[in-house]
């Protein structure tokens, strides 16, 4: 019973964050291009740090358990999701986080160089909505077999 409500929590997680982030680079992030750096809204600790930072991966890792302990064709499903999943957490917080603190504290760097980063970020950022998608639809697809019975 366990292992389905992280299940459930895990893709209802996922569904959030993929929403939230295409929502980020198609409505927030284009707002930042004429305003200093300093002045972006640090949506890391406004929004971020509760729905993925701490919530998703804590998730991820209870999937990990829970999928890891799970049988039969929804396991492949689960473990695929979480892989995926562990890819996309390592390259937020390898990259994607501290790329955007040291533009949002770059003090002295001419707003070309501020822009140009912000762009290759967001270039960035689509492989990880892709890893986002692609983990949130293993997870539904082990969900789904989870509610059938397998």
């Amino acid at each position: 019973m366990w292992k389905e409500i992280v299940l459930w929590l895990f893709v209802i997680n996922l569904g959030i964050a993929f929403g939230a982030g295409i929502y980020e680079t198609r409505v927030v992030i284009p707002q930042w291009a004429n305003i200093p750096s300093r002045q972006w809204p640090n949506t890391g600790l406004l929004f971020w740090v509760y729905v993925t930072t701490v919530p998703l991966t804590l998730l991820t890792l209870a999937s990990l358990i829970a999928g890891w302990m799970t049988q039969g064709p929804m396991r492949f499903w689960y473990l695929t999701s979480v892989g995926i999943i562990i890819i996309e957490r390592i390259a937020t917080f390898s990259y994607f986080i501290p790329r955007m603190v040291r533009m949002m504290g770059a003090e002295g760097l001419p707003a070309a160089g501020i822009q140009s980063a912000l762009s290759q970020w967001l270039l960035m950022n689509h492989g990880r909505h892709v890893l986002t998608l692609a983990g949130w639809l293993a997870a539904l697809k082990a969900l789904s077999l989870s509610r059938a019975g397998g």
